[in-house]
C-alpha cells in the first residue's frame, strides 16, 4: 500500500519536470516545508490501515467497504474541533444519516447467516475495529488538510511523502516482528507476528500472489492520482459518486462469487449511507439547482482540500 502511495511522489516529480519545460498550472510553486510534518499522518495511515486489514479478515468485504463511510462522522467532528470549521445544516444531517446507515449495516451483519470462517463474535469485532480505524483515518485527514493548505503542498507530493515514511517504517518494523511470537494470531509456520522471508517464498512460488501485490500497488497509486484529478477538474461530489460505485462493485462481486449471503438490510443501509455522504458533500444542492434550472451555487468545500472523500490511504484500496 505504501509503495503505491510512494509512487505518487515519482508522478509529482515527473509533472514538475514537465512544468519546467513549459508553463503548466498542474504544479503550482511550492513553499518550503519540513517533510517531517507528514510523519504523523503517515503513522495514522499505517495504524488505521493495519487495523482495517485485520478487521477485513473477520467480516465481509461489502460490510467493510460500507462501514468505512463512518469516516465522515469523525472527520466532520474533528474539523469543527481542531480546524474551527462551521458545518452547514445539511452536513450535520449527513452525519446523522451516516450514523443511521451504520446501524442498519451492523444489524444486517448480526442477522445474516455466518459460516465457520466468520463467526458472529468475529463479525462484531471486525465491524467495531473498522469504525475504530475510521477515527484514526479522520485524524489523518484533518492533519493533512492543515499541513497541505498551510504550506501549499501539492497533493501528489503529500501522498508520496506519506508513502515514503510508511514504507520505511514498516520495512524496519519487519525486523522485530520476525522475532515476536503471536501464537494462533499468526498466519505463518513459525508462529511469529510476521515472517517476511516466508512471505517472499510464497510470492516466488505462487505467481498469483505476486500478481495480486502488483495489482494492489498499481490500483492504490492510480486511485490516489485519479482521485486528486477528479477533485481538481470536477468536484468532490463527483468523486463521492464515483467512489460509491466501488462499494456496489465489491458487493456485487462478493455475491456473484458466493463469498457472502444476500441480506436486504444491506441495500437499505447502503442507500442511507449514500444519502448521508451526498448530504455531507452538498450533492443535494447540485440536484436542486438542476431541477430549478438555476446556476449551481458556489459552495465552500465543493472542491476537497485534500483527498476529502473517503480515503484512503490509501487507501487504502488500502
Amino acid at each position: 500500500m505504501f509503495l503505491g502511495e510512494f509512487s505518487c511522489l515519482a508522478a509529482f516529480y515527473l509533472l514538475r519536470c514537465r512544468a519546467a519545460g513549459h508553463p503548466d498550472t498542474s504544479v503550482d510553486p511550492q513553499q518550503p516545508f519540513n517533510p517531517l510534518l507528514f510523519l504523523p499522518p503517515a503513522l495514522c495511515d499505517m495504524t488505521g490501515t493495519s487495523i482495517m486489514y485485520v478487521a477485513l479478515n473477520m467480516t465481509s468485504a461489502s460490510s467493510f467497504q460500507m462501514l468505512r463511510g463512518a469516516v465522515i462522522i469523525f472527520t466532520g467532528l474533528f474539523s469543527v474541533t481542531f480546524l474551527g470549521r462551521r458545518l452547514a445544516l445539511s452536513q450535520w444531517l449527513g452525519i446523522l444519516a451516516t450514523i443511521a446507515g451504520l446501524v442498519v449495516v451492523g444489524l444486517a451483519d448480526l442477522l445474516s447467516k455466518h459460516d465457520s470462517q466468520h463467526k458472529l463474535s468475529e463479525v462484531i469485532t471486525g465491524d467495531l475495529l473498522i469504525i475504530m480505524a475510521q477515527i484514526i483515518v479522520s485524524i489523518q485527514m484533518v492533519l493533512e488538510e492543515k499541513f497541505v493548505y498551510k504550506h501549499n503542498v501539492h497533493p501528489l507530493r503529500a501522498v508520496g511523502t506519506e508513502g515514503l515514511f510508511g514504507f520505511v517504517i514498516l520495512s524496519l518494523l519487519l525486523v522485530p516482528m520476525y522475532y515476536i511470537p503471536a501464537g494462533s494470531f499468526s498466519g505463518n509456520p513459525r508462529g511469529m507476528l510476521e515472517d517476511a522471508l516466508d512471505a517472499f517464498c510464497q510470492v516466488g512460488r505462487q505467481p498469483l500472489i505476486a500478481l495480486a501485490l502488483l495489482g494492489n500497488i498499481s490500483s492504490i497509486a492510480f486511485f490516489n492520482f485519479a482521485g486528486i484529478s477528479v477533485t481538481k477538474e470536477l468536484s468532490a461530489t463527483t468523486r463521492m459518486v464515483l467512489d460509491s460505485l466501488r462499494t456496489i462493485v465489491i458487493w456485487a462481486l462478493s455475491l456473484t462469487l458466493g463469498w457472502e449471503a444476500f441480506h436486504p438490510l444491506q441495500i437499505l443501509g447502503f442507500l442511507i449511507l449514500l444519502t448521508g455522504t451526498a448530504l455531507y458533500n452538498g450533492l443535494h444542492r447540485l440536484l436542486l439547482s438542476r431541477l430549478s434550472r438555476g446556476r449551481p451555487p458556489a459552495e465552500e468545500g465543493e472542491h476537497e482540500r485534500l483527498l476529502g472523500g473517503p480515503r484512503t490511504a490509501i487507501n487504502d484500496a488500502s
